[in-house]
């Protein structure tokens, strides 16, 4: 759809968009002064007024996630009763992954082009890579305090009841990975993507293994050694600054959380094979990555734009395609629903509590494109397409117990140890 610049026609386009869209819920539209109601009162969808002007109508109709986006951040749209994830809640819920029309999905000129951008940003080569991890990464160290649990994690957390707090659901989340690398002690663990060294310190500490976390991003590195230092564990928690396809030597497990995303499908193999060849000849591999549950799709314009560029959500079927014929067991898949979403709410409320502090970090426009970003990225996860896989790997078949058993108790025995 051609840049309308006459408002009547904008009007006209946005009131057929959203009365397609809204059926469940009540989305009040002010445009111009002109006021509309979409949808029917819903107990479990709270009201939501916006008003926009004609720009943001026009962006919005041609790619609903960019020109959202961008209008909330212009403040082109202006929520007058609600918030911004009360409103992509409100849209998304009413075009649920299970029974979506494509009313959501951009333009086709724009997701043409957004299927050419996403191929070339997908080549993730070791410069490109670098320079995609410090545009996201880098940020103050104060935003992510800010909004994050005290150990800085991340990545979904694991609920294991959903009122648990965020604190709480990371601990979970953190043996409910280590459980599944069986790891003993003594043992040489490599984390990739290592992030402030959460997970490096908690393995080290509750099985004694020594562990190397490896990062791209220069200031996680510079916390994450203050953290072993600190903790005293330099020697038997190290951290460097090296893409994973330079890390020398072998070692018995292998853990990955967050990472893969910012990999991209023509890595896929290199990635695999290079994992494989860092493995000893019983050595595990866990992979903790966001996934679609869907088909293989492309990165929407507003998180390759202004959050990660160079990332990309992978379908389980481009996962299996980087592994197959490797001779590399994939020895079990999980598949988490709604974690993320719940993560992401609670960061999303964190955000929104410290508005002050985050404008006096930056201004009033990232304040609000933070905030677009998280609350976006919890509705995809909430009504949208989007879950988290871990799936385990080996080089023998007789490395693992036979059953999950093993998970279950190891992952309950870290839980009691803590406690302790």
């Amino acid at each position: 759809i051609p840049l309308i610049h006459d408002s009547f026609p904008s009007m006209a386009l946005v009131d057929q968009f959203l009365g397609r869209v809204v059926k469940r819920g009540q989305l009040t539209l002010d445009m111009g002064g002109r006021r509309r109601t979409f949808g029917t009162p819903d107990p479990d969808l709270s009201p939501v007024t916006i008003r926009l002007n004609n720009a943001a109508a026009a962006a919005i109709v041609r790619d609903p996630s960019l020109g959202a986006g961008e209008s909330f951040m212009n403040g082109d749209l202006v929520i007058e009763e609600g918030d911004i994830w009360g409103l992509l809640h409100l849209i998304t819920a009413n075009q649920r992954w299970e029974a979506d029309d494509g009313a959501l999905n951009a333009g086709t000129w724009a997701r043409m082009a957004q299927e050419v951008g996403n191929r070339l940003g997908r080549i993730n080569f070791r410069t490109r890579s670098r320079r995609n991890v410090a545009h996201h990464y880098d940020l103050s160290g104060r935003l992510y305090d800010l909004f994050l649990d005290v150990d800085r994690q991340y990545s979904c957390a694991y609920f294991t009841d959903a009122k648990n707090s965020l604190e709480q659901a990371q601990l979970d989340k953190k043996a409910h990975i280590v459980a599944k690398l069986a790891i003993e002690p003594g043992m040489k663990v490599l984390d990739i993507g290592c992030g402030w060294g959460g997970m490096a310190l908690y393995i080290h500490m509750m099985t004694g293994a020594d562990v190397t976390g490896i990062t791209l991003s220069e200031e996680q590195l510079k916390v994450a050694r203050a953290r072993a230092a600190e903790a005293g564990v330099s020697d038997h928690v190290r951290f460097e600054l090296i893409d994973y396809r330079d890390v020398p030597g072998k070692f018995d497990r292998i853990v990955s959380v967050g990472m893969f995303e910012h990999v991209g499908p023509p890595m896929y193999r290199a990635f695999f094979t290079k994992c494989r060849d860092l493995l000893t000849q019983d050595g595990v591999m866990l992979l903790h990555t966001i996934g679609r549950a869907g088909r293989p799709g492309v990165t929407d314009a507003f998180t390759t734009k202004y959050i990660f560029p160079g990332g990309y959500i992978p379908a389980l079927s481009e996962i299996a395609r980087g592994y197959e014929g490797l001779r590399y067991y994939c020895t079990d898949v999980e598949v988490l629903r709604l974690h993320y979403a719940l993560t992401l709410e609670h960061w999303y409320r964190r955000a929104v509590a410290e508005k002050d502090a985050i404008v006096d970090l930056y201004d009033e426009r990232f304040f609000r494109m933070w905030t677009f970003y998280l609350a976006g990225s919890a509705t995809a996860f909430r009504n949208g397409g989007m879950v988290n896989y871990q799936l385990q790997f080996a080089r023998d078949r007789y490395t693992l117990p036979i059953t999950r058993d093993y998970m279950v108790e190891g992952e309950r025995a870290l839980r009691a140890k803590l406690a302790d």
